[in-house]
């Protein structure tokens, strides 16, 4: 299954008093396992940076100021995450900055049924505790010592690793390795399989194995499928 883990840089914290997107950033996951394929943009927000957001991310109007505009850049960006599931951290907050210059140029907005929040499954999962990007990271030993600000792509990045613990397909991973190297023990290079922990019922009951001989019986002793086995070798005479 494929998802795309995403993350944004604003100008501000409320789209509805004027504040634009500036960053997006998107890491491409499939099966829970991230690909290597990312989608990056800086994007001009037509007004100036405020003094507390440029101390959180850094971008400043000067720099933004050569980067596209949101209309230039929203077909790559839409084709990137196509309708796949998004994995956001705190998904109302991003999502309310992407729809709001979605609508700006007339163009659909994301619905909220594709969005999956790791906020709300960390908050599930580590009730009573902050669960911020930082403190996931912290959690699960994922190294983040070099996020000394926020960024699009490297929090989508760092994001990307939080979730598939944060929903236990890293330790799913570690079984199936684990299982593989087993049963790779004395095989030769075969291709590891999972082993079954309680084999299948077999599907041929008792009964269709005589009513099998039966059939077999009124074939005679020489049914066509002997003309296409091997011939039997013959012994050699004893000296």
């Amino acid at each position: 299954m494929r998802e795309i883990v995403l993350d944004t840089e604003t100008t501000g914290l409320d789209p509805l008093r004027g504040d634009r997107l500036v960053e997006i950033g998107c890491v491409e996951i499939f099966n829970r396992m991230p690909t290597g394929q990312t989608y990056h943009v800086y994007i001009n927000p037509e007004r100036d940076m405020p003094a507390e957001a440029f101390a959180v991310h850094g971008l400043s109007t000067e720099f933004l100021a050569s980067k596209p505009l949101f209309a230039e850049v929203v077909d790559e960006f839409l084709a990137f995450i196509g309708d796949t599931p998004l994995v956001i951290h705190n998904a109302s907050f991003d999502v309310s900055f992407i729809n709001a210059e979605l609508d700006r140029i007339k163009r659909a907005t994301i619905p909220k049924d594709r969005l999956v929040d790791t906020l709300l499954l960390a908050r599930r999962k580590h009730p009573g505790v902050s669960n911020r990007l930082d403190d996931l990271c912290s959690r699960y030993s994922i190294d983040n010592s070099h996020r000394t600000k926020h960024g699009a792509l490297l929090d989508a990045e760092l994001l990307a690793e939080v979730y598939i613990d944060l929903i236990g397909a890293r330790q799913s991973q570690l079984i199936l390795a684990s299982e593989a190297s087993d049963a790779r023990i004395g095989s030769y290079g075969d291709t590891p399989r999972r082993q079954r922990e309680i084999p299948l019922v077999p599907r041929i009951s008792a009964a269709d194995r005589e009513i099998h001989r039966a059939f077999v019986a009124t074939l005679g002793d020489k049914p066509i499928w002997n003309d296409y086995l091997p011939p039997v070798p013959v012994a050699a005479p004893a000296a």
